[in-house]
This record gives C-alpha cells, sequence and structure tokens, in this order.
C-alpha cells in the first residue's frame, strides 16, 4: 500500500504502515487511539472492537470513523423479477466466498414466490466451482483461517439440529483444505439461531419466508446492527418507500453488487458511524472552522 501511494504521487512519509504482530498489536491500536497526536481513527472490523477502540478515543476526544459488522436483509417481494433477484442474490451473498460485510445473510422471500426462488437458487449455488482462489475454474474460493470455517460450521450445525434444512452444501469441503466450506442454502431456519441473528462472513444463506411488507419490514430492521440491506421489486413505489423504511446505511435494489468509490459507505446502529468513500469521506478528516471578520 505504501509503495502503490508513493507511485501515485503521495508525498513520502504521508502514509506509513505499521505491520505488528498479534501480541503487539493492542498495545499499537491503545497508542493510536490515546495519543493526541492523532487526530482522527478510522477502523474498519468487527462491533466489538469498534466500541473498545472508540471508548479509547473518547479521552481524546478524537474524531472515529467506524466501518463496523453488518447481517444484511435481502428481501424478494412478490412482484420481483425472480431471474433478476436470483441473479442479485447470487452476487450478494457468494463473491469472496461471503466475507464482506455487506453480503447478504438473511434472505426473506414473499411465500407468493418462496418455491420459485428458493429452486433457482439452489441450482445456481449447486453449480458453483469450491476451489483455490487462484484456479479460473473457481466461482468460490477459502475462507479466511481454519478457525473462520470452523465458526461457520458450528452456525450451520447448530440450526440443522434446530430443525433447518439444507437444500445445497451444508458441510465443510474437506478434501479441498481446512479453510473451505461448501456454499449452503438453509431453509426453515429459526430466526433465533447464530446462523440468522448473527453476521456469517461465510457461502451460507438463511432463507425464510414472509406474508406482507409490514412483516418483511420488521424482520429486516429487528437487528443491532444497520449496514447494507437489498431487497427485489418491480414497484416503484415499493422502491422509495422500503428504501425509505430499512434502518441501514446502504440499500441495493435489484441488484446485489452496490459498493463504489464515488458513493458513502458504511452504516447505522452498531454498524459504525461515518462514512468512507465519495467527498461525503473526505469531509470525515476536515474540521469546519467559522471566522466572523469586522474590517
Amino acid at each position: 500500500m505504501e509503495k502503490l501511494a508513493l507511485e501515485a504521487g503521495i508525498p513520502e512519509d504521508v502514509i506509513q504502515v505499521i505491520t505488528p504482530d498479534t501480541a503487539s498489536t493492542p498495545g499499537v491500536g491503545t497508542e493510536i487511539c490515546s495519543n493526541s497526536i492523532i487526530k482522527q481513527v478510522s477502523f474498519t472490523g468487527s462491533t466489538a472492537v469498534g466500541k473498545k477502540l472508540t471508548q479509547q478515543c473518547s479521552a481524546t476526544m478524537k474524531r472515529v470513523s467506524m466501518e463496523l459488522g453488518g447481517n444484511a436483509p435481502f428481501i424478494v417481494f412478490a412482484d420481483a423479477d425472480i431471474d433478476q433477484a436470483v441473479e442479485a442474490a447470487m452476487g450478494s451473498k457468494f463473491r469472496n466466498a461471503g466475507q464482506t460485510c455487506v453480503c447478504a445473510d438473511r434472505f426473506l422471500v414473499h411465500e407468493s414466490v418462496f418455491s420459485e426462488f428458493v429452486d433457482r437458487f439452489a441450482t445456481r449455488t449447486a453449480s458453483l466451482v469450491v476451489g483455490p482462489g487462484m484456479d479460473k475454474s473457481t466461482d468460490v474460493g477459502p475462507l479466511i483461517a481454519a478457525e473462520a470455517c470452523s465458526r461457520v460450521a458450528e452456525k450451520v450445525q447448530e440450526a440443522l439440529e434446530n430443525g433447518a434444512s439444507a437444500l445445497v452444501g451444508g458441510t465443510r469441503a474437506e478434501h479441498l483444505g481446512p479453510n473451505f466450506f461448501q456454499p449452503t442454502i438453509l431453509t426453515n431456519v429459526s430466526m433465533s439461531s447464530r446462523i440468522w441473528s448473527e453476521e456469517t462472513f461465510g457461502p451460507v444463506a438463511a432463507v425464510c419466508s414472509f406474508s406482507d411488507d409490514e412483516e418483511a419490514m420488521r424482520i429486516a430492521n429487528d437487528s443491532p446492527v444497520g449496514l447494507a440491506a437489498y431487497f427485489c421489486t418491480e414497484s416503484l413505489t415499493r422502491a422509495f418507500e422500503v428504501s425509505r423504511r430499512l434502518e441501514c446505511g446502504l440499500v441495493g435494489v435489484n441488484e446485489g453488487v452496490i459498493s463504489s468509490s464515488s458513493a458513502p459507505f458504511g452504516g447505522v446502529k452498531e454498524s459504525g458511524m461515518g462514512r468512507e468513500g465519495s467527498p461525503i469521506g473526505i469531509s470525515e478528516y476536515l474540521e469546519t472552522k467559522y471566522v466572523f471578520m469586522n474590517v
């Protein structure tokens, strides 16, 4: 990163990269948060760590930008174009093996189109090729670590034991190594299960049905976090109304991959504060000063 910054013309020493080991990382973080020379801290990571850093920064009243965890809902309304909805779902759920903070985790499908959507979604998911990331034929690569794969496996197994059904996948791809998990679709998922109520960070889609718009909104917003949300509809009226009511910082309508450097990125509730990207993101690092001059 530092090398690329220099090549792009950023002056030397403006960007400096520190690479501490695991043991020394907490000390480095404490120094950055408590040192009065530093005026702004931006962090991307878990909500738990973000809360701790924000607390440490409060001692010197630092400005903070926190891009924290999510648990994005993906709503398929009765009037959705199902082909378009499946395409959006595939992009939102399985890119980077489900390891982005804006990946869809909780799929809500209207009961009138539930079977049609789930059947098509399952067919597409079953066709995904799992393998090494450098292999050009691979659609879904490994998780970041074996421990991450174990956490996903535990949540899936818990859901299955509590009555969920795996239409596709449901297990690790152990023949590929300890970091691989099969792309998975779960139905009949309990909303109290961890696979529904917590961010998954893996290639697992938990699917439930709803009967009307009010129920969909209640379930979608029933989360302590609010980073991204997605929904599919052919009604422009519904598109504006649902976008307004969703408690999140980013909304994708009939699209599953929505991030752009030209658009503000960030969440609400326990997904953080502040924005990255766009002029709004730059303003996070600026102070407003008012001067009244009588000449």
